[in-house]
C-alpha cells in the first residue's frame, strides 16, 4: 500500500531495546535523501558520449535541480544561465556564479528552451540590475540540494537564501550576514524584451508577465499565452522601482518592453540575521489566477511547513517503488532517475482547473475535474517514461491522456511533439498514437477513447491539405508520400518539419505507431481499420536491405542509396544516428525482423557486433530497446548481460552521470525499468521484457493497496543471469511478462548466478509476442 516509507539505513539486528529503537529512529533516511537532483547537470563523461554525440548539447545531460512537487507546473531552480534560447538549461555546475532564483519551465535533459519564466535576486551593496553583472560567486560545497528544497550560500553579498516550492507556487528565505541595505531585483525572462513587471508597495507586492513565443513549427510567433507571476513580501518597501536595459526608474511602478529587457527591484532595511520571506504564484493564464494559485497552495508564512508538504509529496511519488540491497551508491543511482521521471510532463492547469487553450487560442478554457498536463516531448517520453506512469501512477496517466484528447480537439488534429501548448514537429514519428494507445491497452480507461481514436485516426489516414496548417505542426509529416510508397524515398525532403529528411527512421516510426494504432482499432471492433493498419506495420520490410543485412535509404524507384556505411555517425536519411542503431527499431515485429536477416543466429551476431564493436549508443533514444532484443531470440542471457553492462557504463553520480540529454526523463524512466529487472520493448503490447534485476528486492506499489514484488535471489555485480524463475510460486520459464500479471500483483522469484543459464526463456513458446508470430 502507498504510504510515507521510511527505509531503516543499518537494520537492528540484536535485541529491540528502548535505547537501540531510539538509536535506530535516529538512523532513519527517507527516500528523498537518496535523490541527488545534480546528476546530469554538466558534460557526460561516458565514452560512449564521446563517440557518438555530434552537437555539443548532447554531450549533456541537460537537467537542472528541478525544486518543487512530482509534475508541477513550475520548478524553482538557481540560475546560472540568463537565456531562455534553445538548448540552454537554465542551470549548469560548471559555472561559478548564480544570477537568481528563477521559477522555470525548462523541459529537463531537452534541447528545447525555457518558457514564461523570472527570477529574483536578493543582493547587499550596490543595485545592479544586469543578470551577469549581479551574479554572486557560490560554492558547491554550500549547497543543500533536494526534491523538495535549495539552499546556498551567496558570497558575494553574505546572504544565505533558501527556496523550496509547491506545483504552483514558490517560497523563498534569505538570510543577511550584515546591517544595512538590501535589495531584491525581479525580472521576466524575456528573450524578446516584451515581459512587464509591476509592483503595488501597498501590498507589498510585484507582478508581472513574460510572453511565450514558439520554437520549431511557427518560430518566433506568440503561443497565445504568457507565463504570470505574482511575488509577495512579509515586509514593507523602503524604496522601489524598476528598469530597463540597466537603467534605473526609482519610484516608477510599472514597467512593460518594448524589445529590451525590464524588470522591478525593491530596496529593504535589514540587520545582521534578518530573514526576508517572499512567496512566488505562477500561472499561464493570468496574473489574478498566479494570486490564487498562491493563496490557496501557500497560505501561510511558514517556510518548513510548505518545505514539509513538499517532502511529503516526493516520499509519496518515490515510494510507488522501493528497493532493497545493494549499496548507498545505487539506491542514488535509482531514485534520482526516479526524480527525474518525474518532472514532466507538467501540470498546466490552474488550481481551479483554468488553462489556455491549445495552439495559439487566447481563450481560457476550465478542466474542472482532472488536472490539464503539457510538454509531452513524446518522441524521447513515449518509449519507458509514459509507460512507467501507466504502472505507478495510472490516474495521472490518464489526466495526460485526456490532455492530449483536448489538444486534438481544440487544434483540430492530434499533436505529435505538443510543447509550450503548441502544435510542433520538432521530431519524427506520430508518437501521441503510441502514448493513447498504450494507455487504453494497459486497461487505464479513464479518458475519452472513442474521441481519441477519432484524431488518432485522422493522423494516420489523412493528409493536411491545408499548407499553412501543415506547416504550423499539424498532421503526420509526408503522409501523403508514405501512403503511395508504403515507405518514405529519398526523393521526399520532408521541409516542413524541424528534423527534415530522415525518411527510413520515419518509416520504421510510422510502422511501429500504426501497429499500435492498429490494436487500438480491433479493440474498438473496427476491423476494417485494423485491416489496413496492420499491413502497413509491415512497411520497416520495405527499408531493409537484404544486401547489406541493414536498414537502408532507398529511392522511389528502388535504388539502394550508395555508397553505404552502415555505421556512419550521421546519415542524412536516419535520425540522430547511425543506420545500424535504427536496423533494431522494430519494437512491435522483433520475430519478423529475425527472419528478414536470415533466422536467429545472423540475427544475434549482428547484435553482438553492434555492443562488442562499440556501435550502440545509449545516450539517444533509438537504441533503447534493443538490449532487450536478445529474448526473442531465445538469448535472454545476453539481454541480461548487456542490459547489467549499460546500467554500469551509462550512468552514474555525479554532474556527468547521464550518457546523453536526460529528454523529459526517458533516459532515467530507462534505467528505473531496468534496474527493476523488465522493459517495455513495444508500448502498445501490453508485456514487458525480462532483463536482469540491479537489486535484491523491489516493490510495487499500487493504488488499490495490492503489490507486486520481484526477488533476485543470490544477486551480485557477478550473478546477473537468471537461472529459473517462478511467479507466485509456480515454476516460470518465460523470458517477459504481461502488464496485467504484474498489476495484479503477486510475487515473481528470480534465482540468479554468475553463469548464463541458455535454456531459459529460449523455446519458442517462451519467448516474447511479436506482430508476425501473432501471440501478442
Amino acid at each position: 500500500m502507498k504510504m510515507n516509507y521510511y527505509i531503516l539505513l543499518w537494520m537492528v539486528i540484536i535485541a529491540c531495546t528502548p535505547e537501540k529503537i531510539e538509536e535506530a529512529e535516529e538512523e532513519r533516511i527517507s527516500l528523498i535523501d537518496y535523490v541527488d537532483p545534480l546528476i546530469g547537470t554538466g558534460n557526460a563523461s561516458t565514452e560512449s558520449t564521446k563517440a557518438h554525440s555530434m552537437a555539443k548539447s548532447e554531450a549533456k545531460g541537460q537537467t537542472f535541480p528541478a525544486v518543487g512537487v512530482p509534475n508541477g507546473m513550475t520548478n524553482w531552480t538557481p540560475q546560472t544561465q540568463a537565456s531562455e534560447k534553445k538548448c540552454l538549461s537554465p542551470y549548469y555546475y560548471t559555472d561559478s556564479k548564480i544570477q537568481g532564483f528563477r521559477g522555470s519551465h525548462w523541459m529537463t535533459g531537452s534541447c528545447t528552451q525555457d518558457y514564461g519564466s523570472f527570477t529574483l535576486m536578493p543582493m547587499t551593496g550596490k543595485l545592479v540590475a544586469s543578470a551577469k553583472k549581479r551574479a554572486s560567486s557560490f560554492s558547491h560545497q554550500h549547497e543543500k540540494v533536494s526534491p523538495a528544497s535549495y539552499e546556498v550560500w551567496l558570497e558575494s553579498y553574505g546572504i544565505q537564501a533558501k527556496m523550496t516550492g509547491l506545483s504552483r507556487s514558490g517560497f523563498f528565505e534569505f538570510e543577511f550576514d550584515e546591517n544595512g541595505e538590501a535589495w531584491v531585483v525581479v525580472e521576466p525572462n524575456s528573450d524578446k524584451g516584451l515581459g512587464y513587471v509591476k509592483i503595488n508597495p501597498e501590498k507589498q507586492e510585484i507582478s508581472g508577465y513574460n510572453p511565450v513565443h514558439r520554437i520549431y513549427q511557427g518560430q518566433g510567433l506568440a503561443a497565445g499565452f504568457s507565463g504570470h507571476f505574482v511575488l509577495q513580501f512579509d515586509q514593507p518597501f523602503e524604496a522601489f522601482g524598476t528598469w530597463e536595459q540597466d537603467q534605473l526608474a526609482e519610484g516608477n511602478l510599472e514597467q512593460k518592453g518594448k524589445g529590451n529587457s525590464v524588470g522591478a527591484y525593491v530596496k529593504l532595511k535589514v540587520r545582521r540575521g534578518a530573514v526576508v520571506r517572499v512567496k512566488a504564484g505562477t500561472s499561464f493564464t493570468s496574473v489574478e489566477k498566479a494570486r490564487e494559485n498562491l493563496e490557496i497552495e501557500i497560505p501561510s508564512w511558514d517556510y518548513e511547513k510548505v518545505q514539509d508538504e513538499a517532502t511529503e509529496e516526493w516520499e509519496l511519488a518515490l515510494a510507488d517503488i522501493l528497493v532493497e540491497g545493494k549499496d548507498e551508491q545505487e539506491k542514488t543511482v535509482f531514485y534520482s532517475a526516479l526524480y527525474h521521471a518525474r518532472l514532466l510532463p507538467r501540470v498546466f492547469s490552474d488550481v481551479d482547473g483554468s488553462y489556455p487553450a491549445f495552439d495559439g487560442n487566447t481563450e481560457v478554457k476550465v478542466a474542472p475535474d482532472f488536472d490539464y498536463y503539457a510538454d509531452f516531448s513524446m518522441w524521447d517520453t513515449y518509449r519507458a517514461l509514459h509507460p512507467l506512469l501507466n504502472i505507478v501512477e495510472p490516474r495521472r496517466s490518464t489526466h495526460m491522456a485526456q490532455s492530449l484528447v483536448l489538444k486534438a480537439e481544440q487544434g483540430n488534429w492530434l499533436p505529435i511533439f505538443p510543447a509550450w501548448n503548441s502544435y510542433t514537429a520538432a521530431m519524427i514519428g506520430d508518437h501521441a498514437i503510441s502514448m493513447l494507445g498504450d494507455t487504453w491497452l494497459k486497461g487505464n480507461v479513464g479518458f475519452d477513447i472513442r474521441k481519441a481514436y477519432k484524431y488518432m485516426r485522422k493522423n494516420a489516414f489523412e493528409h493536411n491539405a491545408d499548407f499553412e496548417d501543415y506547416k504550423l505542426g499539424k498532421g503526420r509529416r509526408a503522409l501523403d508520400t508514405y501512403l503511395k510508397y508504403n515507405y518514405l524515398p529519398m526523393e521526399e525532403p520532408v521541409n516542413e518539419a524541424f528534423h527534415k529528411k530522415e525518411q527510413v527512421s520515419r518509416t520504421l516510426e510510422y510502422a511501429y505507431d500504426d501497429f499500435v494504432l492498429a490494436q487500438v482499432a480491433r479493440s474498438l471492433d473496427n476491423a476494417e481499420d485494423y485491416a489496413e493498419l496492420i499491413k502497413r506495420a509491415e512497411n520497416y520490410k520495405n527499408v531493409y536491405d537484404s544486401s547489406s543485412g541493414y536498414m537502408r535509404g532507398k529511392h522511389a524507384d528502388g535504388r539502394w542509396v550508395s555508397p553505404f556505411d552502415p555505421n556512419s555517425l550521421r546519415a542524412d536519411f536516419i535520425t540522430e544516428g547511425s543506420p545500424n542503431q535504427y536496423t533494431w527499431y522494430v519494437p512491435h515485429d522483433v520475430a519478423g525482423l529475425i527472419s528478414l536477416m536470415g533466422g536467429e543466429e545472423p540475427f544475434t551476431q549482428k547484435l553482438d557486433t553492434l555492443f562488442e564493436k562499440g556501435y550502440y549508443w545509449h545516450g539517444n533514444e533509438p537504441g533503447h530497446q534493443t538490449a532487450y532484443m536478445y529474448a526473442y531470440a531465445g538469448q535472454a542471457w545476453k539481454t541480461q548481460k548487456y542490459v547489467r553492462n549499460i546500467m554500469a557504463m551509462e550512468y552514474g553520480l555525479g554532474e556527468g552521470g547521464l550518457s546523453g540529454n536526460e529528454d523529459s526523463g526517458q533516459m532515467s524512466a530507462w534505467y528505473v525499468f531496468s534496474a527493476m529487472g523488465f522493459y517495455p520493448v513495444c508500448p502498445g503490447m501490453p508485456n514487458y521484457v525480462l532483463g536482469s534485476p540491479l537489486f535484491e528486492k523491489t516493490t510495487l506499489s499500487f493504488d488499490d493497496g495490492s503489490e507486486f514484488v520481484i526477488e533476485a535471489k543470490n544477486n551480485s555485480t557477478k550473478n546477473i543471469y537468471i537461472q529459473s524463475a517462478t511467479l507466485n510460486g509456480r515454476p516460470y520459464d518465460k523470458a517477459w511478462i504481461s502488464h496485467f500479471d504484474l498489476v495484479a500483483g503477486g510475487v515473481l522469484v528470480l534465482e540468479m548466478g554468475s553463469e548464463p543459464n541458455s535454456s531459459f526463456g529460449a523455446a519458442e513458446e517462451n519467448l516474447p509476442p511479436s506482430m508476425s508470430t501473432g501471440n501478442f
